[in-house]
């Protein structure tokens, strides 16, 4: 089903059918109708016809379902070729460290709707013991896990090796003047995350990047936390 579909986006992208919002979209500047920074989890893999995707930390559930939506029109239309087909998958411990993770139960909307591979279990052990052991290489990574400047260099350092080439990563809650005035959304809890956009300044030349920012006065329009594209210069 087409994101671009109203019903499809208001039942099962922004929201889980009559059980209300995805937890967290706010972050990505999302509401019911609008899929703010949401449209680029599903047009970068669809763009670059990413075979795997891995998204690393995801409280709501929101990055995933998108990924998921696009590598299911790439399997649907054979972009990848007769007999191939794509995968996401969701590294995740469920440790709420950054936000309570509210699909990790088989029976929540994520899994029975969208289903994709769940690693419940921290990056670096999903790095070393799942996807190096098995040769996985990534088209598209999205880093939205442990917020703090060393979790989120770690993931990083890890992840970035295992990327196939003309990759692309994203790197969530970029955006330091969104947490200078942080104000939460909806009742929901959420720490300030400057780890992430000090980091990001500090990358190498090598890695091009371009920030993707919509800060705005929260009182007027709701605004994303930040994201930053992120691709090594070949």
């Amino acid at each position: 089903m087409s994101i671009l579909n109203r019903g499809w986006l208001y039942d099962s992208i922004t929201r889980n059918q009559d059980s209300g919002s995805v937890s967290y979209r706010w972050t990505h500047g999302a509401n019911d109708d609008y899929l703010g920074a949401g449209i680029f989890y599903y047009s970068i893999p669809y763009f670059l016809k990413a075979r795997v995707c891995v998204c690393l930390g995801s409280g709501g559930g929101y990055v995933p379902r998108l990924m998921v939506d696009c590598i299911y029109e790439l399997n649907e239309t054979q972009m990848y070729g007769e007999g191939k087909t794509g995968e996401v998958y969701v590294v995740d411990a469920t440790n709420s460290v950054n936000g309570e993770v509210d699909w990790s139960d088989d029976d929540s909307f994520l899994r029975e709707k969208f289903n994709p591979k769940f690693l419940n279990t921290t990056t670096e052990d999903a790095f070393y013991n799942f996807f190096v052991k098995r040769d996985i290489k990534i088209d598209y990574l999205h880093i939205d896990a442990d917020h703090t400047y060393e979790g989120c260099k770690l993931d990083f350092d890890l992840y970035s090796t295992i990327m196939n080439e003309n990759a692309i990563i994203s790197i969530h809650d970029t955006d330091r003047r969104y947490w200078d005035t942080f104000e939460t959304y909806d009742g929901e809890p959420h720490d300030t995350c400057y780890g992430p956009s000090d980091f990001v300044r500090e990358l190498p030349i090598e890695w091009q990047t371009f920030d993707l920012f919509d800060y705005k006065d929260k009182s007027t329009k709701l605004s994303s936390t930040g994201l930053t594209i992120v691709r090594k210069v070949t």
